[in-house]
C-alpha cells in the first residue's frame, strides 16, 4: 500500500467517523430521523455495520498482504497511529449499531 493510499483510508475513516457521531449526536437531541424508530433503526445498524467494515477491511489486507507492511509506515508510532484510528473506528461504528437497535426494539406508545 503506498502513502497516497494510506492517506486515501485515513481521510475516508475520518469522514466515517464524523457520519457515526452525526448520526448519533442527531438521535440524541432529535426524537426520530424518518418518523418511525423502526425505520431509524434500520437505518442505524445498515450505517453501523457500514462504517465497521471499513476498519475490518484494512485488517484483512494487514493481514493477507503483510509481506510489505514494514514499508507501509515510516515509523512505528504511524502504525500504531493507524491501528488506533481503525480501533476509533470501530468503538464509534459499535456505538451506532447499539443506539440504531435500541431504536429498533423500542417500544413505542
Amino acid at each position: 500500500m503506498d502513502q497516497q493510499r494510506l492517506e486515501r483510508k485515513t481521510v475516508t475513516s475520518l469522514v466515517l467517523i464524523g457520519l457515526g457521531i452525526a448520526y448519533s449526536v442527531f438521535l440524541y437531541f432529535q426524537p426520530t430521523l424518518t418518523g418511525g424508530h423502526q425505520l431509524d433503526g434500520i437505518i442505524g445498524v445498515v450505517l453501523g455495520l457500514y462504517i465497521s467494515s471499513h476498519p475490518a477491511a484494512n485488517l484483512a489486507d494487514m493481514l493477507f498482504y503483510r509481506r510489505g507492511i514494514q514499508y507501509q509506515f515510516s515509523s512505528k508510532r504511524s502504525a500504531v497511529l493507524w491501528l488506533s484510528l481503525n480501533v476509533l473506528v470501530l468503538l464509534i461504528s459499535g456505538i451506532v449499531i447499539f443506539i440504531a437497535t435500541t431504536r429498533l426494539i423500542a417500544r413505542t406508545e
